[in-house]
């Protein structure tokens, strides 16, 4: 009779290491985590982010958890805390033009399977948080709030979180009028007063409602090709779609308005 494959046994005092160290004991390692910032904005990068942690390593992590749930202080220091002490990690920036072009959701899983693609060290098993990756080089499962049940998947939302931040700072710099440096590109009361009152930037993603709106009120075309989706196709008036985008091909899945982040 064929017996099931042993199931890993998690440890409730471990945390959020205990399915890392169960897949770990069972020789499934090493485990990578992999995470995104930036799917809800309406601009700048998506920033994907995968991380190895080393086994037994937990007390050099106190405080690890979800990025969205740090201060920026405290983000901060687990960031410099998980590029000093990981195994491996890999950080991919998806500029605004590929995902006006391909689509964010699009754009999230072909960032997760570079992720993990580039890390030097090849796991044995990968945790992604929330949804699930086709394509990957190693086993892996989706963990609902990963980024706060999983210690890989928590690093791997700090390092995607804390480069995608630093990011849109830099962008306030050259476009101040936005505040990119309060918002980083969320669809906040005063992002969206700002996009209406200037309209859309090179940076900002065409592809999504709220700023073809923005361009339509102002006359403004995209500065870069942006496929037809449904949320340009819902503002469009009188067939004005050149207004909109400049259009090359329809996109493999559509693109739509993902639910809004906390910034």
């Amino acid at each position: 009779m064929e017996s099931s494959p042993p199931r890993p046994v998690l440890r409730r005092d471990a945390g959020n290491w205990a399915l890392q160290t169960a897949l770990d004991r069972r020789g499934l390692g090493p485990v990578a985590g992999v995470d995104e910032a930036g799917r809800g904005a309406c601009a700048g990068p998506l920033v994907v982010a995968s991380c190895v942690l080393r086994p037994g390593d937990a007390a050099k992590f106190e405080g690890l958890t979800d990025s969205k749930l740090l201060t920026p202080a405290a983000r901060d220091r687990m960031y410099d805390v998980v590029l000093r002490r990981a195994q491996d990690y890999a950080i991919v920036v998806i500029p605004v033009e590929e995902v006006d072009l391909k689509g964010v959701h699009v754009c999230n899983i072909e960032g997760m399977r570079r992720a993990i693609a580039q890390l030097r060290t090849h796991p044995g098993y990968v945790l992604i948080d929330g949804f699930r990756v086709p394509g990957l080089t190693a086993p892996s499962i989706p963990v609902i709030k990963g980024d706060q049940a999983v210690a890989c998947v928590a690093a791997a939302s700090i390092l995607a979180k804390v480069t995608r931040d630093r990011i849109m700072a830099s962008l306030h710099e050259e476009l101040p009028r936005y505040g990119f440096d309060e918002h980083k590109g969320y669809c906040t009361g005063a992002h969206s007063e700002a996009l209406m009152a200037h309209g859309p930037s090179h940076v900002h993603r065409w592809s999504y409602v709220n700023v073809a709106a923005a361009g339509m009120t102002h006359g403004m075309r995209a500065p870069h090709p942006v496929a037809l989706s449904v949320a340009a196709a819902a503002v469009v008036q009188n067939g004005q779609i050149g207004r909109l985008t400049t259009p090359t091909r329809t996109p493999q899945a559509p693109v739509d308005q993902e639910e809004r982040e906390t910034a």
